[in-house]
This record gives structure tokens, sequence and C-alpha cells, in this order.
């Protein structure tokens, strides 16, 4: 509990020679090697990270996702905590997560992009249905919100009725758009495959136990 209690203040102190991205490196190092918790302590220790960057305003948004480059780098990871805690070698660790951090922004920004270009192409598509592209429209922004998605989700979202919904995602199957994911005939689901298939891109990393 005086650990807790010491990195608590630690947290909460107003410290402006102290970068932002280097104290939330230190925090995630302490709040690993107290380990307070039975089970957990990885995860909260990584949304840890993104927690302060947004608290201090550096992301607007908790849209950094570290988990996947620890994962990645998982031996080193836990050398490198290791390190700190035997010989106090911070700055080993310190390097790590700044490349870390500026690896993942930088992925997230491409992937970014990469969604928006998306979005455009196929906007531009559902435009050239002519009349019935104002529904679908409104159909496919829903999906930018919520990429897998049902009938009635739509209809709540969008305001549409069923039948005008349905025509919509029939419309976007046939511009290979979307796709039903379930197979089934009642409760279907549809996912907007390609926006889908980029957020999906890279989230596992090949033989990674879980940290």
């Amino acid at each position: 509990m005086d650990c807790m209690a010491d990195l608590e203040s630690f947290i909460h102190e107003e410290r402006p020679d102290l970068p932002i991205l280097i104290k939330a490196g230190l925090v995630h190092v302490q709040f690993e090697s107290i380990h307070p918790f039975l089970d957990g302590n990885g995860r909260l220790g990584r949304l840890l990270i993104t927690f302060l960057l947004c608290a201090a305003g550096a992301l607007r948004e908790p849209t950094l996702y570290l988990s996947l480059y620890f994962k990645t780098h998982r031996r080193q990871y836990y050398d490198l905590l290791q390190g700190v805690r035997e010989t106090g070698d911070w700055e080993s660790w310190l390097e790590f997560f700044l490349i870390g951090v500026d690896a993942t922004a930088t992925e997230a920004a491409e992937t970014a992009r990469e969604i928006l270009a998306l979005f455009d192409a196929d906007r531009k598509s559902i435009e050239q249905l002519g009349r019935p592209a104002s529904s679908v429209l409104r159909v496919h922004q829903h999906l930018q919100k919520r990429p897998l998605t049902t009938i009635a989700a739509a209809k709540a979202s969008v305001g549409l009725s069923a039948p005008t919904i349905t025509a919509a995602i029939r419309h976007l199957i046939r511009l290979g758009i979307v796709e039903e994911a379930t197979g089934r005939q009642r409760d279907r689901i549809f996912s907007y495959k390609k926006y889908v298939a980029i957020l999906n891109e890279g989230t596992e990393a090949p033989h990674a136990a879980p940290i």
C-alpha cells in the first residue's frame, strides 16, 4: 500500500520538467513492479499509459495500442523491466518504450489514412447508385461507426424503416462493401468487410503469449 501511495503521488505531481511520455514510461514500470493485484496487472499497466496520455491532453482519444508492441517484443520487454528492478537501468527501458510509442503512433496514423481512403472510395461508389444513394449513404455512415451491425441496430441509428435499411444493405452487398457474417436467415450480422480487415491487420503477434 505504501508503494501504491507513492505511485499515486507521483502520478498527480505537477512536473513541468518531465515530459508526459517519460512519465508514462516510468509509471508503467513502477506499477508492473508493485504488481498490486492477483490478476490483470499487465492489462491495467498498459491501460494506465494510455489514460495518462489522455489526461495530459497528449491524446484526444484512447487510441494508442501498445499491447501489440510489447507482445511482439515480449522477451525484450520482460528483460528491460527486470533490468530496471535489478540494476536501475531506466535508460534502456525508456529507449525501448519511446521507440514503441513512435512505431505504434506511426502505424495508427497510417491505418487512419487507409480507413479514410476506403470510406472515400466507397462513398463515391455509392453515389453512382442514383436514387437509392441517399439512404445507402446514411447506412454507410452508420457502418463507419459500427462496422458490425444488424438491421435493427442500423434502423435505430439511422432512423429509416427496416425495409429501407434492408434494401440499402442489399446495395452495399452488391457493391462488395458489406457481407453477411453469420450465414443465418434470422438475427443476421452484416460486416463492413474491408474496414474490419484493416482494423484487424497485425492485431495478433505471432506465437506471443499474453502478458
